[in-house]
């Protein structure tokens, strides 16, 4: 059994590996994808000229779109070949204890990154944003290390503080791009591509909390903890690879 959890993942790390190098190569050619790079705003207090002090906005930088959407697949990639490689002597004992922290490391690195390029389509474009929605939701996945380090497989009882903060923290972005697609009017004019791929994501967003919900609650197959390991694997790399071509065709084909 460790053997195939460590195979596993080794697998699963040339998948990224090959999707993300494709991305990667893809965005720094393909003409369309390569300028595609929304630009980041900030406003900031300045002396009017002529007299007066107010808001000021000003560009701060293009996010490198193309870029950081062959990122995140290039991070999972990493991980797993760390997992499967230097680190999975420490990586079994703790799937034995219930307990993955590279896991959610990687998550708060990987989704975040995600969110924000969400966020961005929806014209959540400024400074504040995309510092605020990275680390709110680097925390949603941080409080699920937290539930593991809180619930050892010895436990008697869990303790469910953790993964009902997590929901709190992870609902927050998806608060933020609700109120800005709305704010647009007329959802016609979004490109075609992102309302579904907002709704995907949404939906795997979910999945990986009831996935923790259900190991925890020991339901049928998930009494097993890597039974859990294995759909968290999975539904990461079908999360992260459905979006990050359902982006890259959309902006091609918009």
């Amino acid at each position: 059994m460790k053997h195939r959890l460590i195979t596993f993942n080794r697998n699963m790390g040339f998948l990224h590996l090959i999707q993300g190098t494709a991305i990667l190569i893809l965005s720094l050619t393909v003409d369309v994808f390569k300028d595609f790079r929304p630009t980041i705003f900030g406003r900031f207090f300045e002396v009017y000229e002529g007299g007066g002090y107010g808001p000021v906005t000003q560009a701060l930088f293009d996010l490198p779109f193309g870029l950081l959407v062959g990122l995140f697949l290039l991070l999972s990639a990493g991980f797993h070949f760390v997992i499967s490689g230097p680190y999975q002597k420490r990586y079994l004992e703790g799937i034995e204890q219930g307990i993955n922290p590279l896991r959610w490391y990687e998550y708060a690195i990987s989704s975040s990154i995600m969110i924000v390029l969400l966020a961005a389509m929806f014209g959540l474009l400024t400074i504040e944003a995309v510092i605020l929605i990275f680390i709110v939701n680097a925390l949603m996945n941080l409080f699920g290390l937290l539930m593991e380090k809180m619930n050892p497989i010895s436990r008697k009882t869990t303790d469910w503080t953790a993964h009902w903060f997590g929901w709190i923290a992870g609902l927050a972005p998806w608060l933020l791009i609700v109120i800005y697609m709305l704010n647009n009017g007329d959802l016609s004019l979004l490109p075609w591509f992102v309302i579904p791929g907002l709704l995907f994501y949404f939906l795997v967003f979910n999945l990986f909390a009831i996935n923790q919900y259900l190991q925890y609650k020991q339901v049928g197959r998930w009494k097993s903890y890597v039974y859990g390991e294995r759909m968290y694997v999975w539904l990461s790399l079908f999360g992260k690879s459905i979006l990050a071509w359902f982006i890259f065709l959309g902006i091609l084909l918009a």
